[in-house]
């Protein structure tokens, strides 16, 4: 578990009682990160340990060393490029989650995320290099399994020999960032609720995507009617 501590002034005392404290967490070991990785996710993978490291690089190359901290866990926001073991990874080292609106999953089947300090802008893609998959026999030579090879291997390789990196700009809109809903209308269609400038016009018409666009599931029953819109 995550070491914290509560932090409150020195010239506070306890006949100061609404004085909120600030929680700084101890940076955790890359091993203390694995162990909860293969908790969290179910298993040790080669897939996993990658994403371990690679949150671990995508923090350090953004200035952010305690991200489940009070201050950073608001001004940290990932951009994770696939959605297989290495997402779990790196919901565990970052903290970061999609119901907090701070983890954003665009699915483009490459192991890589992109890790922003909202407090500076500063944004670090991470690329896992394919050529690390061969160059695991020379950190494990001695492991016969494949997968288990590299899973030993990338525990131990130099990020370079892993990642690449480089800086890029991400223009988040408002509507993506973390807090309320900015917006909330209804499909004129299925009636459905969307919020955060989701819908979608279409010849003065404001359709939700699903009604919009070709939607990813078959309607067994339509309802009989809508009646006032329904709740997302």
């Amino acid at each position: 578990m995550e070491v914290c501590a509560s932090i409150v002034p020195s010239a506070v005392t306890r006949y100061v009682p609404l004085v909120k404290a600030t929680r700084r967490c101890r940076v955790k070991t890359l091993e203390e990160h694995l162990a909860e990785s293969a908790a969290f996710h179910g298993g040790d993978c080669p897939g996993q340990t990658l994403g371990v490291r690679l949150a671990r690089a995508g923090l350090e190359s953004i200035g952010i060393d305690d991200p489940l901290s009070d201050h950073w866990r608001k001004q940290l926001m990932v951009y994770v490029e696939i959605d297989r073991c290495a997402a779990d990874s790196v919901m565990v080292v970052t903290g970061c989650r999609v119901g907090k609106r701070t983890l954003k999953i665009i699915d483009n089947g490459i192991i890589a995320a992109t890790f922003i300090n909202l407090e500076n802008g500063k944004a670090m893609r991470i690329i896992a290099r394919e050529e690390a998959r061969e160059l695991a026999g020379k950190y494990a030579p001695d492991v016969k399994d494949k997968y288990e090879r590299q899973r030993r291997a990338y525990s131990v390789m130099p990020n370079e020999e892993l990642f690449d990196i480089e800086e890029v700009i991400v223009d988040v809109p408002p509507e993506d960032m973390p807090g309320s809903p900015l917006s909330r209308v209804h499909c004129t269609r299925c009636g459905d609720s969307i919020v955060d400038m989701r819908e979608v016009h279409i010849n003065g018409t404001l359709l939700c995507r699903n009604c919009a666009h070709d939607v990813y599931f078959k309607l067994i029953k339509k309802p009989e009617a809508v009646h006032g819109g329904k709740q997302g």
